[in-house]
Order: structure tokens, then C-alpha cells, then sequence
């Protein structure tokens, strides 16, 4: 687990010193708001828990803590997935 964990650190600085996307090169997820309706997010590892109010979804190192009111799954596949609803916070931990 130690060694994967420098793995995606090395993967982390080498994103930001030649400026790329670090979603793409590391496997971090990327996270898009439309509103306060629509949330999109890539690079996921799946739904920790499901509520109308609340939907936690891994993305590896962080949970992604989605509140909101009527929060509907909508679509999701091995990488990406799509939150509808009225979004009214979001939380990383």
C-alpha cells in the first residue's frame, strides 16, 4: 500500500510541474457542478451510500459527500457518473 501511495504522489507532482490535468494522470478524479442541479463526476470507484438527501461516492483517496434534496443517481458506468437533484453541498473528505 506504501509504494502505491508514493506512486500516485510522483504522479501528483509530475502533474503539476508540467502543468497537465491531474485527473488524467493520476486517476484523481474530476468533479463538474452544472448549477445546483447536475452534478457530474469521472474517475469514480463507486457509491459508498445512497440517499435522496446524501451520496457518498469514493474517488479513491477522497469521498465525495453530495446533500441536496430529490438527489437522484441517473446514469453511471465503470468510470463516470451522473448525480440530478437539488445539489445544496458538497463535501470532500
Amino acid at each position: 500500500m506504501e509504494k502505491r501511495g508514493k506512486r500516485e504522489g510522483i504522479l501528483e507532482r509530475t502533474a503539476q510541474v508540467f502543468d497537465l490535468p491531474g485527473d488524467v494522470v493520476a486517476g484523481l478524479p474530476r468533479i463538474e457542478l452544472t448549477g445546483n442541479r447536475e452534478l457530474r463526476m469521472e474517475n469514480h470507484k463507486g457509491i459508498l451510500a445512497y440517499g435522496t438527501e446524501e451520496i457518498h461516492v469514493s474517488g479513491g483517496k477522497l469521498v465525495v459527500k453530495v446533500r441536496g434534496d430529490g438527489l437522484e443517481l441517473r446514469a453511471m458506468n465503470a468510470s463516470e457518473l451522473l448525480i440530478t437533484g437539488t445539489i445544496l453541498g458538497v463535501e470532500l473528505t
